[in-house]
């Protein structure tokens, strides 16, 4: 009791202060799209010149793009139109699209877009003739610093957005089965999106995530929920409180919230969990291909199973 008053406290002077506030509203608008949006967008990014018209030069394929606030911008490694497995990588806290390419502070390993290539990769290397894609998901205006994060506002409003992209993948690619993995306040985004998510979204990972919009894994229904976080990652520090327009409640990694743990022994930091090589992206490959982040009891299933399955 007496460290739920602290806390409260600590809370009441943060709003106090004025600390601590929703994101503004945007009005930058990124629609949902498919491989035909591919051309449009392709010229829209040669038109705003460099670095973007660097990035269609590489043959580098993209859902969407924008450069309202501080940007969007959603693109796919691997064949979309064909992929029976699909994994949407949603990014978290301070991420624009000046950090897409470059990762956050000019550190490589955290860009959106080669955390994407890691994924694929190592897709590929768990199952080399599998159709997957992983689409690098920027299509939210993240909050531009852990304060602002204290506030669900922009994760609601990604939310809706992916929710309309998760659509159209269910529509385009209807037995397809769909993994969102959100890193942590895109795990938030990732959450809210698949409470209401079409049946083709079976499972979802937080990375170091600040909560994904419940308290309980079983209050997402029959979505598998899955968790990593590392020892030292200071997200764990991030008091667990759910007030009126304030925190996130219970996270992912806490062994009360009832997700499915991945492998975090070589993982360290906030910023590890898809670097090549390491254990939780390893595990994360086979939970988007097999739905279990145990591979070798699963591939006797191969890709077969259903793009609607419901175990927990």
């Amino acid at each position: 009791m007496a460290r739920r008053e602290v806390l409260r406290l600590a809370v009441a002077t943060v709003l106090g202060a004025g600390l601590v506030a929703p994101s503004p509203a945007t009005t930058c608008g990124m629609p949902a799209g498919f491989v035909e949006a591919y051309p449009a967008t392709s010229a829209a990014m040669n038109a705003a010149g460099r670095p973007y018209s660097g990035w269609t030069a590489q043959g580098r394929q993209f859902l969407s793009f924008d450069r309202c606030g501080d940007g969007s911008v959603v693109e796919v490694v691997g064949d979309l139109a064909t992929a029976d497995r699909i994994a949407v990588l949603v990014p978290g806290v301070g991420t624009g699209l000046s950090d897409f390419d470059r990762g956050l502070g000019g550190v490589a390993h955290r860009a959106p877009a080669r955390q994407a290539r890691n994924l694929h990769t190592a897709l590929s290397d768990a199952e080399p003739h599998a159709r997957v894609a992983v689409l690098a998901w920027l299509g939210y205006d993240p909050p531009d610093g852990v304060a602002a994060a204290a506030s669900q506002a922009s994760a609601r409003h990604g939310a809706r957005t992916l929710g309309e992209q998760l659509r159209v993948l269910a529509a385009r690619r209807p037995d397809a089965r769909v993994t969102l993995v959100g890193h942590s306040y895109g795990a938030l985004v990732a959450g809210l999106a698949a409470g209401d998510a079409p049946p083709q979204v079976t499972d979802l990972v937080s990375l170091g995530g600040v909560g994904v919009g419940v308290d309980r894994a079983e209050r997402l229904g029959r979505i598998r929920v899955w968790a990593a976080e590392a020892p030292n990652d200071w997200i764990r520090r991030v008091p667990q409180v759910r007030l009126p327009g304030l925190g996130h409640g219970i996270r992912p990694g806490d062994l009360s919230f009832g997700a499915r743990q991945l492998p975090v022994a070589a993982t360290t930091g906030h910023d590890g969990y898809l670097l090549p090589g390491g254990p939780t992206l390893a595990a994360i490959a086979t939970v988007v291909l097999y739905g279990t982040a145990e591979p070798a009891g699963s591939r006797a299933e191969s890709l077969g199973m259903p793009a609607t399955g419901t175990a927990r």
